[in-house]
C-alpha cells in the first residue's frame, strides 16, 4: 500500500503555510504544488516554502493528475466554488472554514462529497488539542455527570484599533458574519463535539465597536518605515460585527452561553471553556493549551497536565510527546491532516476527523446566531 499522499495547497496567505508545515510532519504526505492568485506571486511562494510545483490558477492544480489531496485555503467566498471543482476532478479536499458562504451550497458539497466517495474534512483543528480531547473523553465515560452549563469565550485583539484592516472586514470575501464565523464557529464546533450534544436554540447580542474602519490604500508593506497619514487611508463602513455574545440551549436541557470578541487587548487568540456538571466541572484556556482546571465542591481542584500516560487511550492517538514536552497550535492541524490521509491511504481506518458535515452545522448554527442578532429572538438551529 502507498503510504504517501501527492497535496496541493491552494492560496498561501497566513493558514496556506501553516497547513504546508503540517501536511509535511505527518509523515503521510508530500507538497508537490501550490497555487495563488496569480504565477508571480505562487513562484515566490513556492520558493520560499520548498515546493516544487507552482500555478497562477488553482484550476491548473486541480488538472494535475498526480495530486491526489487538496488544501483549501483561500478566502471564504471561495471555498464553495474550489472544494466543488476540486472534487469533480477527482480529488480528496481539506477546506478552510467556513465550508460555504451558505446553507445552500454546504449541502451540495456534503452530497456531491458523499456521491465522488472523497475523503473530506474541514479544518476544526482546535479539538485536536490533546486536553481538548480528553475533555470530551472525561464527558463520554460519564465523569462530568450531567452537564447542565457551558460557558465560555474566544478572544482576539487583532482588530483593535480601526487602522487595523483585513479581507476578513469585506462581507463579499468573508460572510454576513465575521467574528461568529470566523473564531465562534470553532468555539461552537469544539463545545458540541466535547459536550455530545446539539445547541437547539440561539439568542444572539452583536455589536460592531468600529463601524468605520480605516483601509490602507496601498499594501501594508508600501509604508514600512514611515507613519502612515490620514492621506494614505480610505474610510469603510464595517457590516459584520467586532463582538457578539449568544445564549445557548443544548439538546439534553442544558444551558450555555458563548462571548467572541476581535478588540479585546491583550487576548492574542484564545478559546476558552468551562463546562459544569453535576459531578465536577472542567476548564480549558488554549493559550495554556497543556493545562486542564478540574473543579470539585467536597476536595481540592487539580490541574491536569498533559501528559499522555496519565490520558484516555483515544486522546494518547494525538499525542506525539511525553510529559512535560508542550504541544500547541500547529500540532492540532498536524493531527487532524493525520487522520484525514489515514482515511485516503486505508479506507478501512476510523473516520473521527471533522468532514464536510460538520462544515455544514456551523453554517447552519451561524445563520441562526446571525438571524437571531437582527430579530432579537430565540431561533432554532434546524
Amino acid at each position: 500500500m502507498n503510504r504517501s499522499l501527492n497535496v496541493g495547497v491552494i492560496g498561501t496567505g497566513f493558514i496556506g503555510p501553516a497547513h504546508i508545515e503540517a501536511a509535511r510532519r505527518t509523515f503521510l504526505a508530500e507538497v508537490i504544488s501550490l497555487a495563488d492568485v496569480n504565477d508571480e506571486i505562487a513562484r515566490n511562494k513556492a520558493l520560499q516554502y520548498g515546493v516544487k510545483n507552482h500555478f497562477g490558477n488553482y484550476r491548473d492544480l486541480l488538472k494535475d493528475d498526480k495530486i491526489q489531496m487538496v488544501h483549501i485555503c483561500t478566502p471564504n467566498h471561495l471555498h464553495f466554488q474550489m472544494s466543488k471543482e476540486a472534487l469533480e476532478a477527482g480529488k480528496h479536499v481539506v477546506c478552510e472554514k467556513p465550508l460555504a458562504m451558505n446553507r445552500r451550497e454546504a449541502e451540495e458539497l456534503v452530497e456531491l462529497a458523499d456521491k465522488k466517495g472523497l475523503v473530506n474534512a474541514i479544518h476544526f483543528n482546535l479539538r485536536y488539542y490533546p486536553l481538548a480531547r480528553e475533555s470530551q473523553r472525561m464527558v463520554e465515560r460519564g465523569e462530568l455527570g450531567t452537564v447542565f452549563a457551558v460557558h465560555g469565550s474566544y478572544l482576539q485583539d487583532w482588530l483593535f484599533y480601526p487602522t487595523d484592516y483585513n479581507w476578513r472586514l469585506e462581507p463579499d470575501m468573508s460572510g454576513e458574519s465575521r467574528a461568529i464565523a470566523d473564531i465562534g464557529s470553532h468555539w461552537l464546533d469544539m463545545i458540541e463535539f466535547i459536550a455530545g450534544e446539539e445547541i437547539i436554540e440561539v439568542f444572539a447580542d452583536f455589536a460592531t465597536f468600529h463601524p468605520i474602519r480605516k483601509k490602507p490604500l496601498k499594501p501594508v508593506e508600501t509604508y514600512a518605515g514611515k507613519i502612515l497619514q490620514p492621506e494614505d487611508y480610505q474610510d469603510i463602513s464595517i457590516k459584520t460585527e467586532d463582538y457578539a455574545t449568544v445564549l445557548l440551549h443544548f439538546g439534553n436541557g442544558g444551558h450555555g452561553v458563548l462571548t467572541v470578541n476581535q478588540v479585546a487587548a491583550g487576548r492574542k487568540n484564545r478559546l476558552y471553556f468551562e463546562l459544569d456538571g453535576s459531578q465536577k466541572a472542567i476548564a480549558w484556556d488554549s493559550e495554556k493549551p497543556n493545562e486542564l482546571w478540574i473543579g470539585y465542591r467536597d476536595q481540592a481542584n487539580q490541574t491536569l497536565l498533559k501528559d499522555p500516560s496519565l490520558l484516555d487511550s483515544e486522546t494518547r492517538k494525538i499525542v506525539s510527546f511525553p510529559g512535560g514536552h508542550n504541544e500547541g497550535f500547529p500540532d492540532t492541524s498536524k493531527q487532524l491532516f493525520k487522520e484525514v490521509y489515514q482515511a485516503v491511504l486505508d479506507p478501512s481506518a476510523p473516520k473521527n476527523y471533522p468532514g464536510f458535515k460538520a462544515g455544514l452545522r456551523e453554517v447552519l448554527l451561524c445563520e441562526a446566531i446571525l438571524k437571531s442578532s437582527k430579530t432579537n429572538q430565540w431561533v432554532e438551529v434546524n
